[in-house]
């Protein structure tokens, strides 16, 4: 009104917001975008996003059941019980573990989503999550929003890039509330033998620490071995649960859909958490994710022989050109050193700068990372090969 004070609100960001990581993803795409702003053309090797489309039955499912009214409202629970055995049946199948879809299944809107409903679950500020270095940056999420802290565990290559349990000292290991696992792993590529899973289960009994293994990337195991499940060993549901997402499977990225399996405790306290923050996915997506688990399965190994053709292209490429490494063994990264001479950020730098090829710095997945960057085989053949072409011009091997 005239005559009167106008009043600006001033709106404070929370203490727990403020806990926040930075993003990570947008943040590094940032300097390449500048590139790309300016007409340059920049191999992305950094995405993390499937470059493949959802196969068409998965996609015309969800077509069909969208029609229907009753997934026009909140879905009906006879979906998600649908579904919840339709995962029950697969997991069976292809790992067999044997599971109680009413007691030891939760229904998700992804895996990234399930990490942060874990934390918020299980961790009171003060306590610590013992999180893989290098691991997936998103991981400290929910940690920080619990106001808990999170603990490196290095991953070295000298140790194949498993966490030495052995080093986790007392005083770690009686704050700990929880310790993440991701195999097949992000950034490194490295599986996990039956081995190192009965010893991480013993580990977590002795300590009454809960174990979640991200097992996002568990369809995409090279060089005909299977990725193994941690639910499959002998003991591992009285002390932890598998967090899976159809993104990577299925090329479902956006569709924001995954589940948690394993510890009846813990699957009853996520979906608590579900009923209070989220309603059940779209009734429809759900459907199509049945029909992804119950189809044939030919397009999931089809993808994974894309992959490995993929992987093994560049490293015919990356050989002729002097830069040594070693084969992943699953996922669709790779995870490659750098030149003693520079740092994980300025070498990615120097590609972005001088070749246009862009790729994620070590550094940015924890302090075990630097010294390497990681390398993403989503991208066809023909692009790969460019971009070691335009690596090979500067000589940096």
């Amino acid at each position: 009104m005239d005559g009167q004070a106008i009043v600006r609100l001033e709106v404070k960001a929370s203490k727990r917001m403020k806990r926040l990581p930075a993003p990570f993803y947008s943040a590094l795409m940032s300097k390449a975008n500048q590139f790309i702003e300016q007409g340059y053309d920049v191999i992305n090797l950094a995405q993390e996003t499937p470059d493949l489309p959802t196969p068409l039955h998965i996609v015309r499912s969800l077509q069909d059941v969208a029609e229907n009214t009753l997934n026009h409202s909140y879905p009906p629970l006879s979906e998600s019980r649908k579904l919840k055995e339709a995962i029950c049946h697969w997991y069976k199948r292809e790992q067999g573990v044997d599971l109680d879809p009413d007691h030891e299944v939760a229904i998700l809107s992804g895996t990234q989503t399930a990490l942060v409903q874990l934390s918020t679950t299980l961790l009171n500020p003060g306590d610590i999550a013992l999180v893989p270095d290098p691991g997936y940056p998103d991981y400290g999420t929910g940690i920080a929003l619990a106001g808990a802290t999170m603990t490196p565990i290095p991953l070295l290559r000298e140790n194949l890039y498993l966490p030495d349990l052995g080093k986790i000292t007392q005083n770690q290991c009686e704050r700990a509330k929880i310790m993440l696992l991701n195999y097949p792993s992000n950034p490194t590529g490295a599986c996990a033998p039956a081995s190192f899973f009965d010893d991480a289960i013993r580990f977590a009994e002795k300590n009454q620490i809960v174990v979640a293994n991200d097992f996002a990337y568990g369809a995409i195991g090279f060089d005909e071995k299977k990725p193994i499940s941690f639910l499959s060993r002998p003991g591992a549901k009285e002390v932890g649960i598998e967090l899976y997402s159809f993104s990577k499977t299925y090329n479902m990225a956006g569709w924001g859909i995954g589940f948690a399996l394993g510890n009846k405790k813990v699957i009853r306290l996520m979906n608590l958490l579900q009923d209070h923050f989220y309603s059940s996915p779209f009734g429809a997506v759900q459907a199509a994710a049945v029909t992804a688990l119950t189809s044939s399965q030919d397009c999931v190994r089809d993808l994974v022989d894309i992959y490995e053709s993929r992987r093994n292209s560049l490293f015919r490429d990356m050989c002729k050109i002097g830069w040594n490494a070693t084969l992943s063994e699953g996922t669709f990264f790779e995870w490659l050193k750098v030149p003693t001479r520079y740092s994980s950020i300025r070498f990615a730098d120097l590609l972005l700068d001088k070749a246009q090829v862009f790729v994620a710095p070590g550094i940015e997945f924890g302090q075990f990372g630097e010294g390497y960057v990681r390398v993403g085989l989503l991208t066809s053949e023909e692009r790969l090969r460019e971009a070691m072409r335009r690596i090979q011009k500067l000589s940096l091997f």
